[in-house]
């Protein structure tokens, strides 16, 4: 059976896991600790009103963290209410899945990817040149079942990726092709490497995120046989 956008909301979080996670009214409130917005963003339990609000900003401030809420599917309600009070929609995100065998229909070209952990010190380059940093790198330590993809192509670096495995499901995450290495096929192969690795590992599907405004890479994931169930955005409070 695919899995659904909700089960691919809990693959996210624990393959791609806050420093804190915890349960404060109707909210998950999340410690990111400079990680990004996926692992920064309050999530709401069930229904929540108006006033429910002020306290998960107070919250998120005492952290040091920009209010922030991601609005998933069924939060058509709080996605309202946020805008009312003034937030910004940013970063439309789809959710991609596929059986593993999918990807698994060409076998990756020898000496092209490599699945690695702990990671080398060219794919933290790699990854810094996309903005994947020490705190995103943080947030890879913290998971249990992974491993980093390293490509090369043309005999020099390529790109690096981050996979990881929650609940029989595969999740590929920080995706980065270097600008001289792009338009060569270097994503492709590192997908694909990664569903090899997954399977090695008993993952049964594969997922991936990618914002909706990235035209090419959306292309890709669906040239490669992803089906979309589901998306997800974020609500800010502007400064």
């Amino acid at each position: 059976m695919m899995p659904d956008a909700a089960t691919l909301y809990d693959v996210c979080e624990g393959t791609w896991p806050p420093a804190r996670a915890w349960a404060e009214g109707p909210w998950t409130l999340r410690n990111g600790a400079g990680g990004g917005k996926r692992v920064s963003a309050a999530t709401a339990l069930g229904d929540v009103t108006d006033g429910d609000i002020p306290n998960a900003e107070a919250t998120m401030r005492k952290m040091g963290q920009q209010p922030l809420f991601m609005i998933r599917e069924g939060d058509d309600a709080l996605d309202a209410l946020l805008a009312t009070r003034g937030y910004e929609l940013i970063d439309e995100v789809q959710l991609y899945v596929a059986p593993v065998e999918a990807l698994m229909d060409k076998p990756v070209p020898r000496v092209t990817c490599f699945a690695i952990w702990e990671p080398l010190a060219i794919m933290a380059e790699i990854w810094a040149t996309d903005g994947v940093g020490p705190a995103r790198l943080d947030v890879m330590e913290r998971v249990h079942l992974k491993t980093g993809i390293l490509s090369r192509w043309n005999e020099k670096p390529a790109g690096a990726a981050f996979a990881a495995i929650h609940d029989g499901v595969a999740m590929v995450h920080a995706v980065v092709t270097l600008a001289q290495q792009r338009r060569q096929g270097v994503a492709q192969w590192m997908m694909r490497a990664a569903a090899f690795w997954a399977h090695k590992n008993g993952a049964r599907h594969i997922s991936v995120l990618c914002v909706t405004a990235n035209a090419p890479a959306n292309a890709l994931y669906k040239a490669m046989g992803f089906t979309p169930v589901g998306t997800y955005h974020y609500r800010i409070l502007p400064e």
